[in-house]
């Protein structure tokens, strides 16, 4: 009966940690060797090869002959989101984890998570998190580390999200596998985490959040995030602003007292996605374009009135709302200088 009683509790701490891969034959290794050497050994890895040709498609099964816990599957190319809800349908863990195949973690990550989890009986935990240059410099940090481990309420989470003070991404986190039921990482776009997490949140009931920055992140020019298409202007820029008038609407229906904070995120989302579209598709035949400067001149008033927004924020919402080329090209010569 104990030993039954032992296996159960094993089965339900096991952690399953998912990789997305995908031509990344170079970086995979130190990502693959992070996870292996973590001190909470009761953990599987899962590589999801999203159809790599670049020699990485065998580099994920020599490293599986390596180590026993990593599992391996292969699959036509579909984007990292289709990699990972792959890895999630095949995962075998109540807990789950998710590296980006250009990142690397330190040894104690899921130890210090599963040590929250049970501390806060929390059902998501998440770890803070540095940044590195492919020259090994450490970059400002994007999101500030707490100073002492805490547990912060979803509707304080999603707060600070549409403050741009929190972090949205799945991999500095530990989550219930329970959370996932029904839900999956949209497929076919950019900021997903941020979309997925937000719906989560409610059901989540909070997040505990450590102030050890144990996840680190690799700023590799040319990763999913910073791709651009051949007229220099990444997707993501669309999709964050699509994702902006998502959680607008869920903000209306389940968190009311953030009308502010949500309309602040509007508008700071399209002015980013204004200071990137290139010039030359500043057009009224461009559909999505149009939809953005509707919204700015509909909204001039929260742009003068909203508490959120910078100064600055304010001055350049404001001309962009009035003369949007002119605008460009001005910032496009002082980004120049």
């Amino acid at each position: 009966m104990r030993n039954e009683m032992n296996m159960e509790k094993t089965e339900q701490r096991l952690i399953s940690v998912i990789v997305p891969v995908y031509n990344i034959i170079d970086y995979l290794p130190r990502c693959v060797e992070s996870i292996c050497r973590q001190t909470y050994s009761d953990l599987e890895i899962i590589l999801v090869d999203d159809g790599s040709n670049d020699g990485t498609e065998r580099l994920v099964d020599e490293l599986a002959g390596k180590d026993e816990r990593i599992r391996v599957f292969h699959k036509e190319n579909g984007g990292s989101s289709s990699a990972r809800n792959l890895g999630i349908s095949e995962a075998r863990g109540s807990w789950l984890g998710f590296v980006d195949s250009d990142d690397f973690i330190d040894s104690r990550m899921y130890e210090r998570l599963m040590e929250c989890v049970d501390k806060y009986g929390v059902r998501m935990a998440q770890t803070s998190r540095d940044e590195i240059d492919e020259n090994g410099r450490r970059l400002p940090d994007v999101c500030k580390p707490p100073e002492a481990a805490y547990i912060c309420e979803s509707e304080r989470f999603l707060r600070e999200l549409l403050l741009h003070r929190g972090d949205s991404s799945f991999c500095t986190k530990l989550t219930d596998r329970r959370l996932f039921e029904g839900r999956c990482f949209p497929e076919g776009v950019l900021n997903e985490d941020f979309h997925l997490l937000v719906n989560m949140l409610e059901e989540a009931g909070g997040i505990a959040v450590i102030p050890q920055q144990c996840y680190h992140v690799f700023y590799r020019v040319g990763s999913n995030t910073r791709k651009k298409t051949k007229d220099e202007f990444s997707r993501v820029f669309i999709d964050i602003v699509n994702n902006a008038d998502m959680v607008e609407e869920l903000v209306k229906e389940k968190y009311p007292a953030l009308k502010k904070e949500a309309v602040r995120f509007g508008l700071y989302q399209r002015l980013d996605y204004m200071l990137h579209i290139p010039v030359s598709r500043m057009s009224d035949e461009d559909e999505f374009y149009r939809s953005v400067k509707k919204y700015l001149r509909r909204h001039s008033a929260d742009t003068t009135g909203n508490p959120y927004l910078t100064a600055k924020n304010k001055l350049y919402l404001i001309l962009l709302t009035i003369a949007p080329k002119t605008v460009r090209r001005l910032h496009r010569l002082k980004m120049r200088r």
